[in-house]
């Protein structure tokens, strides 16, 4: 248990060690040079603000934005959230000047964005400097599924048939790309146009992909872009996440509403299409860097370390087999079904609490009070509520003429070890053209959980 936690968190201070499926043509060391050594932006991987405010050992201090102030006041509680960083209240840094906290990019975007919300200041004072070592949703996979078998009597027999049923379909749709992606992944060359939209064509039957896919893009253009925005936020030693919140919101219609990477798939000419809207410098790269990445990191989320990825097939593979192939896809695809389940507001709990404890347990032992999201160390950071060697105060936060916030009001409130009430709102899954055209997904109709989320005493996520 310990060594899949371990394996699902960054440290980008030390060398790449993870193990990895044999004949991949790059390994981790490979990209990470690449990424830090000839991309614009990257030497904030190991240099940026974030992650040395970390290693300093001084207090930090956060931002957060929540709609749930009197409810907090009221109840002296604060409750996290799941999400990136498994079970942690999401903020973002603020950097401490004469003039004030300046908020993070993100966090000026947070602000900016969400309407009739309350910002927050968090002050953690940490009983030593902190590890860099951030938590990759992309490497929970093998979490996801032990939890799964764990706790599968919860779900009754026609649950776990349906779940089936489903991991099948969408296996057996997306799998032509699935071993297109691998055989890329260990050298071979797809023509880029064609495998984005085979990837496109995969999403809806494989949701995960979607994560993957974004996820790429996002670091793509956050350590490419050369904008004098960009820049100006790099002298700060910051990471631009306007970047990737812009082509999210471009790419997906309501996805302000709720942020479901599971309906992230653009095609090759909307791919372009949206890079274009942002940065045109970075159109030309785009889709090689998105073939040769995305199959890389697949082949390492996907499959177990043991396997060799040029002789895996999704193609006619059996379910039983793939749960020991490939348990790291298996996981993540059981967790995205499940949130579909018209019980998943019962389920929620079950499953999230018990990988939150283990979390937990891992940051306390390794000494983070303050976990990060480690697919980069992009300013998404957050506070484990039941670290026992930090001190923690919270204040409501005033903002200047100039940007900069201030503390006004204490709150007077303790975090707690529970999560906020939360679901995923129903998805219109009728059916879906998938990878293959002769193959359709017909993942039943829509179930009647409201399509909102909700926070009982505490901060939603």
């Amino acid at each position: 248990m310990r060594d899949e936690w371990e394996h699902a968190h960054t440290d980008y201070t030390r060398p790449a060690q993870r193990p990895a499926p044999a004949s991949l043509a790059e390994s981790e060391g490979d990209w990470r040079r690449y990424l830090e050594g000839s991309t614009p932006n990257g030497w904030l991987i190991q240099h940026s603000a974030m992650t040395e405010a970390l290693v300093s050992g001084r207090p930090m201090y956060l931002l957060h934005t929540t709609k749930d102030i009197t409810a907090i006041r009221t109840s002296g509680e604060l409750h996290v959230s799941t999400g990136c960083l498994v079970g942690a209240l999401y903020c973002s840094p603020l950097a401490r000047q004469r003039e004030g906290l300046r908020p993070h990019n993100l966090g000026a975007y947070l602000m900016q964005t969400k309407p009739n919300t309350t910002s927050m200041i968090f002050e953690v004072t940490p009983d030593a400097p902190i590890p860099t070592k951030g938590v990759d949703y992309l490497h929970l996979g093998t979490i996801h599924l032990r939890t799964y078998l764990r706790y599968q009597s919860f779900l009754t027999p026609a649950e776990n048939d349906r779940l089936d049923r489903a991991l099948m379909t969408g296996l057996r749709a997306a799998a032509a790309f699935l071993d297109t992606a691998l055989r890329n992944a260990t050298g071979r060359a797809t023509a880029a146009p064609e495998f984005i939209d085979q990837l496109a064509a995969a999403v809806p039957a494989v949701p995960f992909l979607g994560y993957l896919y974004f996820e790429v893009l996002s670091e793509y253009l956050m350590l490419h872009s050369a904008t004098p925005e960009t820049k100006t936020y790099a002298q700060a030693g910051e990471l631009n996440n306007w970047l990737y919140k812009r082509i999210a919101f471009a790419a997906v219609d309501g996805m302000h509403q709720l942020f479901d990477l599971a309906r992230f798939h653009p095609r090759h000419q909307r791919l372009v299409q949206l890079i274009d809207g942002v940065e045109p410098s970075l159109v030309p790269g785009v889709a090689e860097y998105v073939r040769r990445r995305l199959s890389h990191l697949f082949a390492r989320t996907a499959l177990h370390p043991s396997q060799d990825a040029a002789s895996v097939t999704f193609q006619g593979a059996d379910l039983s087999m793939l749960w020991h192939v490939a348990p790291g896809l298996i996981g993540q695809m059981i967790f995205r079904e499940i949130r579909y389940m018209p019980r998943y507001q019962q389920l929620y709990h079950c499953f999230e609490k018990a990988k939150a404890l283990e979390a937990w347990d891992y940051w306390n032992h390794e000494g983070i009070p303050t976990p990060f999201n480690g697919i980069l160390p992009k300013g998404e950071i957050g506070i484990h509520p039941i670290y026992p060697r930090s001190a923690v105060r919270a204040w409501t936060a005033k903002q200047d003429s100039k940007g900069s916030l201030h503390p006004a009001q204490e709150v007077t409130a303790i975090f707690t070890p529970h999560l906020a009430s939360w679901w995923a709102p129903p998805r219109h899954r009728g059916r879906k053209t998938t990878a293959d055209p002769r193959i359709t997904v017909d993942r039943g109709a829509p179930s009647s959980l409201p399509a909102h989320r909700s926070s009982i005493k505490g901060i939603s996520a």
